[in-house]
């Protein structure tokens, strides 16, 4: 017989740590960003808009968390897989919410399980990628 034993589900607490935490890298970078934490239900824990991002960037940030925790992959290492040819050209997204292939979202994981995810819209892919990176490092 075997026991696993589930992980700790994210807090609102953690979520918030991980908003303020992609919030400074941002900052730092004089870069204004949206942040959206969802937990492993898909269920929003945590959101923040900077009043000089764009409104579009809280949308983008959702649905790059949303894809990240779908697909439980960094949206970053997504991107060639919906290129014509790739395993995800063809993936419907028919799903409560469209899904987003560009870097910015990032799985939360917690002794090797999902517990949810983070994305950061408003910077270019590289810097979300490297913010929402960063923050779940606070987790650890």
């Amino acid at each position: 017989m075997s026991t696993t034993t589930a992980a700790a589900p994210l807090t609102t607490a953690e979520a918030e740590d991980l908003v303020g935490a992609a919030c400074r890298a941002a900052d730092a970078a004089g870069v204004t960003v949206s942040v959206t934490v969802l937990d492993a239900g898909g269920h929003l824990l945590a959101f923040r808009r900077d009043d000089r991002a764009v409104l579009i960037s809280g949308e983008t940030s959702t649905r790059k968390a949303y894809t990240a925790l779908q697909l439980n992959a960094p949206t970053a290492d997504l991107v060639d897989a919906v290129q014509p040819g790739g395993p995800f050209h063809t993936l419907p997204t028919a799903l409560d919410r469209p899904l987003l292939f560009i870097a910015g979202g990032v799985p939360v994981r917690r002794d090797g399980r999902l517990i949810g995810a983070i994305g950061v819209g408003g910077g270019a892919p590289e810097q979300d990628h490297a913010f929402a990176t960063e923050a779940v490092e606070v987790l650890v």
